[in-house]
């Protein structure tokens, strides 16, 4: 595998995904663990070929993590704090790894200087269905798993801050975009819309104004009842309506 600064990338640009899934009536995080010693946990990443529109990059990044061709996908922010360096980051991986990364050498000092270069980090968050998600790890990764929202490990630089800016963006776009319902299954009942939003949002909403409020948006289309085993009461399956 080439190294980054061996490739046709844009130098000091970086893309951060925060990938959305919902189970257990919370949001969850996709976060891989680096494959080194110590605990470094990061988001999935990656850099811009010259020739290539970055949502197009956004898209392959996402695509090489989730093993889904189509994602729904935002970019939110624009990262760029003068110290947001990984320098430091860098020195405690290679001080932990010395034996791994073996004796410092031109490839190595190139590499370093590549990397702890000043980096503009662009931040997309994207909505998948947990269920057909097959993470995948890549050569840098430890583990990928799936974390809740308020159960995050210890990110490295400002991946939690990343993390905190796109639920953030979320809040502000499920009732601008109407973007909640990619979280969910293809069909799915009225009881589990709400409690996306309930998840999103941090709030609680009384179900029959809520679902008022959804149904207003005409952007669902009834299907049969779920089977519960009592016919009177199971509830419709509804499915987004698609332009």
């Amino acid at each position: 595998m080439k190294s980054p600064s061996q490739q046709n990338y844009i130098p000091q640009v970086s893309i951060d995904c925060v990938i959305f899934g919902y189970s257990e009536q919370q949001l969850q995080v996709l976060i891989p663990k680096i494959n080194f010693k110590g605990d470094f946990w990061a988001l999935p990443s990656g850099f811009v070929f010259q020739d290539e529109d970055i949502d197009d990059a956004a898209h392959r990044i996402l695509r090489e993590r989730t093993g889904i061709e189509s994602i729904y996908l935002e970019q939110f922010k624009v990262f760029g704090r003068a110290n947001r360096s990984s320098k430091e980051f860098l020195d405690k991986l290679i001080q932990q790894n010395f034996d791994k990364l073996g004796e410092k050498s031109a490839s190595h000092t190139t590499e370093y200087d590549w990397f702890t270069k000043r980096f503009l980090s662009v931040g997309y968050y994207a909505l998948v269905d947990i269920n057909k998600v097959v993470p995948q790890k890549t050569d840098l990764d430890a583990s990928i798993e799936w974390y809740g929202i308020y159960d995050l490990p210890r990110m490295i630089m400002d991946h939690e801050q990343i993390i905190n800016e796109a639920l953030k963006t979320l809040q502000s776009h499920i009732d601008e975009k109407i973007n909640a319902f990619n979280l969910l299954p293809d069909t799915f009942t009225m009881k589990e819309v709400q409690e996306v939003y309930e998840a999103i949002s941090g709030k609680t909403f009384v179900r029959t104004n809520f679902q008022k409020m959804i149904l207003s948006l005409d952007v669902l289309e009834r299907l049969e009842k779920k089977f519960t085993g009592a016919q009177n009461k199971a509830p419709y399956l509804y499915r987004f309506r698609k332009e």
